[in-house]
């Protein structure tokens, strides 16, 4: 594994079409990433992707398992109403309306004649030229009920029934690579931390941990951190750490709302992480040499960490956050390196982790 393998799996990830509810398409490409490095790998009731890596130990050495947690879901629209060739949309997930103008998306059909269209239907949401629009209008805010989907057919090309209200719609936004080692495309909110879980599942090959590794891509975490709080029953992990993406330096945003990019992974700290993963973190980082930053997180984190830690009787978890800048939007933009000192932070924490390791994490609280 190394960090242009790494990006090369980042760039099918963010390429693949997943809104809440609809992973299907990216549950199957995570399950094909992931065999090479796992022992077995499958898909959960609620679609979550489970892949397990044995750990080697003694045959007196307790078995115990590591959780992570990464979120393959993205927000996306679906179908409320079919008219006259047009369609009326609502949000899945934390959508901005005032991003959505001018943007390029891909309908999924269900109904009948959709097996035609197994890659979608591409579609455009327009809006009303400035010339038409009174100079109120123009200086309104765009809401959701402003918004249709054009296909670009006539009225009659959906008597069938092809497009059904409840049928999923995909942002488009292509991966373009930037300046100084940074890229731009949809869906880094999460698939920029399921590259770096797979990528670490890939470090972790070539090296000797003892403790049994289930790298967990949960879906609908978009929509309420569904698939960790059923995927974190499930594993019963002894420790979890969850990896999400956070809020990158941005031009016009307080400064103590962000976090640095190209600085490595934010380490989270606060209420929700367990100080005893947290310091481990952090020695594993300064150990290899890998730059980290620390973000401070006094309540709920938003991430799957928060229904991690309080299933079953509790479990010690982390977070490791990665830096994008622009969430929510088909152009959001990440330092591509922190992707991978993610992905080797991790490697290099499962692989100090040992038979005494709940018990220092004990004397942690």
């Amino acid at each position: 594994m190394d960090k242009a393998r790494i990006t090369e799996m980042l760039q099918q990830l963010t390429a693949a079409d997943g809104p809440a509810g609809e992973e299907t398409r990216v549950a199957a490409l995570v399950q094909a990433l992931a065999e090479p490095y796992a022992s077995q790998t499958h898909v959960d009731a609620l679609g979550n992707v489970i892949a397990l890596r044995r750990g080697t130990r003694g045959a007196e050495e307790p078995a115990r398992r590591i959780m992570l947690a990464a979120h393959m879901d993205e927000i996306g629209l679906i179908v409320t109403h079919v008219e006259d060739g047009f369609l009326s949309v609502h949000r899945v997930g934390g959508v901005d309306p005032r991003s959505l103008l001018g943007q390029e998306v891909t309908v999924y059909p269900t109904g009948p004649g959709a097996e035609a269209y197994p890659d979608g239907l591409p579609g455009y949401i327009g809006s009303r030229p400035p010339h038409v629009l009174s100079e109120s209008d123009r200086s309104k805010a765009v809401t959701l009920a402003d918004v249709r989907v054009d296909l670009g057919k006539p009225a009659d090309f959906f008597a069938g029934g092809l497009v059904r209200i409840g049928d999923r719609i995909a942002m488009r936004g292509p991966y373009t690579e930037l300046l100084a080692g940074r890229a731009a495309t949809k869906a880094l909110d999460d698939r920029a931390c399921v590259a770096a879980m797979l990528g670490a599942l890939g470090y972790l090959a070539d090296m000797r941990h003892t403790w049994d590794v289930y790298a967990v891509a949960t879906v609908q975490e978009e929509i309420g951190i569904r698939g960790a709080t059923t995927s974190a029953f499930g594993v019963a992990p002894d420790l979890a750490i969850a990896l999400d993406v956070t809020f990158g330096e941005t031009p016009g945003i307080d400064a103590s709302k962000t976090v640095a990019m190209d600085k490595g992974p934010a380490i989270g700290w606060g209420p929700n992480l367990h100080p005893g993963v947290v310091k481990g973190l952090r020695d594993a980082a300064e150990a290899l040499e890998i730059p980290s930053v620390t973000e401070v997180i006094p309540g709920h984190s938003g991430t799957d960490a928060w229904a991690i830690q309080v299933s079953r009787e509790g479990i010690p978890t982390g977070l490791l956050s990665i830096p994008i800048r622009y969430m929510h939007s088909t152009v959001e933009l990440v330092a591509t390196a922190d992707v991978d000192r993610t992905a080797r932070l991790l490697a290099a924490y499962i692989a100090r982790l040992g038979r005494d390791t709940l018990a220092a994490l004990a004397e942690e609280i």
